[in-house]
């Protein structure tokens, strides 16, 4: 048994508490975790081990959200993000659980979200961005229902703007075939290409 004689904010981190025990530090917790804690009371070995567990749980979902500020992210990712710090399957499972609970973690609207950023500052084929999200850890489903609002022939269009007035000095032939090229390689079918390298030629050519 061992007792609380003091509980301070650490100076270099305010969001986590030192706790001394019988007149010496013996480890740190988030301040969330150690407001229930006061001085004079007592903890047994299993309290201490316990603290130590929950503090480390909730460090680890502070550092999931902090990832999350940077964007939103899938479920795969954030699990990924965690097991490459050592946090545990079962910390894992709680903390994206409880994520999901709040809302911060949501795959369905990441896909939306991904595919709405692509059209608007890079636009890519359906196949592409079926590549892309897959790679997220998204489900099938998910990455279907986020494609519907998706108007590929629109989407080529844009993307293959630059890159027509880029080939406008070439002849038709060779102007659609590389613009072709080109979308295939961002992800759109072959007739989708074909169809909106004939309208940037002919939208060129004054015709």
């Amino acid at each position: 048994m061992a007792k609380i004689t003091a509980l301070k904010f650490q100076k270099k981190n305010r969001d986590r508490v030192s706790v001394y025990l019988d007149g010496r530090f013996a480890f740190g917790l988030p301040a969330i975790v150690a407001a229930r804690l006061k001085p004079g009371q007592a903890l047994t070995d299993v309290d201490i081990a316990a603290l130590r567990e929950e503090g480390d749980a909730e460090g680890s979902y502070n550092r999931a959200l902090n990832y999350l500020s940077y964007r939103p992210r899938s479920r795969a990712e954030i699990e990924t993000y965690l097991r490459r710090r050592g946090v545990s399957e079962g910390h894992i499972a709680a903390i994206t659980s409880r994520l999901e609970r709040a809302g911060f973690v949501d795959d369905a609207a990441f896909a939306r979200f991904w595919v709405e950023n692509r059209e608007r500052f890079r636009p890519k084929g359906p196949r592409a961005l079926r590549y892309e999200l897959r790679g997220k850890g998204l489900a099938d489903e998910e990455i279907e229902a986020a494609l519907i609002a998706v108007d590929a022939v629109e989407s080529a269009y844009r993307a293959a703007a630059k890159k027509a007035r880029q080939l406008s000095h070439r002849d038709e032939v060779t102007f659609q075939r590389k613009l072709v090229e080109y979308l295939a390689r961002r992800g759109f079918d072959y007739e989708v290409a074909r169809q909106v390298a004939a309208r940037h030629w002919s939208e060129l050519a004054g015709t």
